[in-house]
């Protein structure tokens, strides 16, 4: 079995971590390098960054606060928001990225995963996917979830798998900041249907919530904002709640 990973994940606003309530409403919860050095200091697997404004806005990733997160942390660091080219890239990776995460310019432009995958490797290139049930289908939105593309969920994870992402984060907009539990239905859905590691995102509330996506789902990672702002609890915490329930963590 692979061990199953935690990952915090910092939104970015402003050049501030902030975190909502499916995708609005949202709030100043720290300094973005702070909270990074914080996560990797108590074992978190990996650490996302995602500038959420700004596909919304059409500007690059803040690259003086991602070189400064990169410092700060001694762990695998993705960085999403606002890539649109190899260049884009180019100019994460060097500025301590190791992967890179795409949505939006992926949904207007299919072919980029197939030119990142080729030119980076499918190992550097994670589709976000931002999935809401509308009228009983889980569909896909973009923009940082404010506009409805038409694409199913489903077909679409489907796509990028085949065009070359090496991982899938899934989001649950309806389960976003809600602390309800992550959405089981659609990550065992997603997560049986495709070929790549998919990392899980919205609804983390409490412990138990972990291990019902790692017991009840073929789901890699899960991902967790909120829930360790707030100090709930902590990424060891929760590997320690898992390893004695027998799931297997890394250490």
């Amino acid at each position: 079995m692979v061990a199953k990973r935690i990952i915090p994940c910092l939104d970015i606003k402003g050049g501030r971590t902030v975190k909502g309530t499916r995708f609005v409403d949202l709030r100043d919860v720290g300094d973005p390098v702070q909270l990074a050095h914080r996560y990797s200091e108590e074992g978190a697997d990996e650490l996302v960054f995602l500038d959420i404004s700004a596909s919304e806005e059409e500007s690059s990733t803040t690259i003086d606060v991602v070189r400064s997160v990169a410092k700060a942390i001694a762990i695998p660091f993705t960085v999403g928001g606002g890539i649109s080219s190899a260049s884009d890239v180019s100019r994460l990776l060097s500025a301590g990225a190791d992967k890179v995460s795409v949505n939006s310019s992926a949904i207007s432009n299919p072919d980029l995963i197939d030119t990142l995958a080729r030119e980076f490797g499918s190992q550097c290139v994670v589709v976000a996917i931002d999935s809401k049930l509308v009228d009983g289908d889980d569909c896909v939105f973009a923009r940082g979830g404010k506009v409805a593309t038409g694409l199913s969920t489903r077909s679409w994870a489907n796509e990028v798998t085949k065009r070359g992402a090496g991982e899938i984060l899934l989001t649950s907009m309806d389960r976003d900041g809600t602390r309800s539990g992550y959405d089981l239905r659609l990550l065992r859905d997603i997560a049986t249907m495709v070929n790549v590691p998919v990392i899980a995102s919205g609804g983390a509330g409490d412990l138990k919530d972990f291990l019902d996506l790692f017991r009840c789902s073929d789901i890699d990672a899960a991902l967790v904002a909120g829930l360790f702002h707030d100090g709930i609890t902590s990424v060891c915490e929760v590997k320690e709640f898992l390893a004695k329930q027998g799931i297997e963590v890394r250490r």
